[in-house]
């Protein structure tokens, strides 16, 4: 992208990050930002300091949701160099959601090639430990301050970078899952398939309710039946049974997430009977019960590889592998890391290199 205005933060010393980093807690000196009107479509584009948004009260995203974003990460490789994970295909599920919300496409070539120049001024901010990486949050939302129901008439597009460890408390040790039939997150048709803050908000009692009974997540069932498995409030999930790997099919009410797709990849590079279908809760327990599950996992940006331990719905609880981490789990997860880190050859060309270049 040649028309970037830069406003660079000076720094007389490198960042110095904390032991532990958590997730979402930390940000660096940069966002990259870009507006949106009919008139002149995106422009204004800026690599500036980290700011508090000033914007008017009636602000349409405020009040009425129109918002989408993305979760995608860069990391710092065994050689010092840096990549970012699969950049098109976040930036293409960010324009499906937008289409969705009625807000205009970005152009991915051009959004990705801005988001190297911000990595790279901000690369001294990219941890160096082992699951560590730099999150990268692009997201668009409606700016036109007026009260009522319509599609805004101009946008924003911003990027903002946060340093990250472990999504999880418990790291890579199984997480425990709570089955929730009370309420759902999405809905066939609406706005399931879309990353829109409305799914996330729709999400947090169930996940409260969960945390409340010692459970990190939620597993959510479609909302029309209530007995098939959609997704976990931050990860896709698959399931090993004794003859297949499975995972949900995408059916409108889940977000087809960039980790479920690399993972399904690996798992037919790997020969493994992988597929995509609808898989009820009956099923996965009933099966259980006979000893057919082999591993329950969950995939996503944030938690790359997530391994269940245990699972809760109604009165019933299974334990899978005993509460530990499943062979296939931690296989997946040794190797997209290896991937991220550069200790494995990237051979579906996910990776995109952000390159050292002196900033304009």
């Amino acid at each position: 992208m040649k028309d970037i205005r830069y406003e660079i933060k000076t720094r007389t010393e490198k960042p110095v990050l904390p032991e532990s980093l958590g997730f979402g807690q930390i940000f660096t000196d940069h966002i990259f930002e870009m507006d949106y009107t009919a008139e002149k479509g995106w422009h204004n584009h800026a690599i500036k300091p980290l700011a508090n948004f000033n914007m008017h009260p009636a602000t349409m995203f405020i009040h009425y949701g129109q918002a989408a974003f993305e979760g995608l990460k860069a990391f710092r490789q065994i050689n010092d160099d840096i990549v970012i994970f699969r950049a098109d295909k976040h930036f293409q599920r960010l324009n499906n959601s937008s289409k969705r919300l009625c807000m205009p496409d970005v152009d991915i070539p051009s959004t990705i090639d801005a988001l190297k120049e911000l990595v790279n001024i901000d690369r001294d901010w990219i941890p160096t430990k082992h699951g560590e990486s730099l999150y990268i949050r692009p997201f668009i939302f409606g700016t036109d301050p007026v009260l009522g129901v319509k599609p805004s008439q101009g946008y924003k597009l911003v990027t903002m970078l946060s340093p990250v460890g472990a999504y999880y408390p418990e790291g890579f040790k199984p997480v425990k899952i709570l089955v929730q039939d009370d309420y759902v997150r999405a809905v066939r048709k609406g706005l399931g398939e879309c990353k829109t803050p409305g799914n996330y908000a729709a999400s947090l009692l169930g996940a409260e309710i969960a945390k409340n009974e010692g459970y990190t997540q939620v597993l959510w069932l479609d909302a029309v039946t209530l007995k098939n498995i959609e997704e976990v409030g931050t990860m896709n999930i698959y399931i090993q049974f004794n003859d297949e790997v499975v995972t949900p099919q995408l059916t409108g009410g889940i977000l087809p997430g960039i980790t479920r797709m690399s993972v399904l990849q690996i798992l037919k590079d790997w020969n493994y009977n992988v597929t995509e279908r609808v898989v009820s809760v009956e099923e996965l327990f009933d099966r259980h019960a006979k000893g057919e599950v082999l591993d329950v996992f969950g995939t996503g940006t944030a938690a790359v590889i997530s391994s269940v331990g245990e699972m809760k719905f109604k009165d019933r609880k299974i334990f899978i592998n005993d509460g530990t981490t499943g062979e296939l789990a931690r296989k997946l997860f040794a190797h997209l890391t290896g991937i991220h880190y550069g200790k494995i050859a990237d051979e579906h060309n996910w990776l995109t290199r952000v390159p050292v270049e002196v900033t304009a």
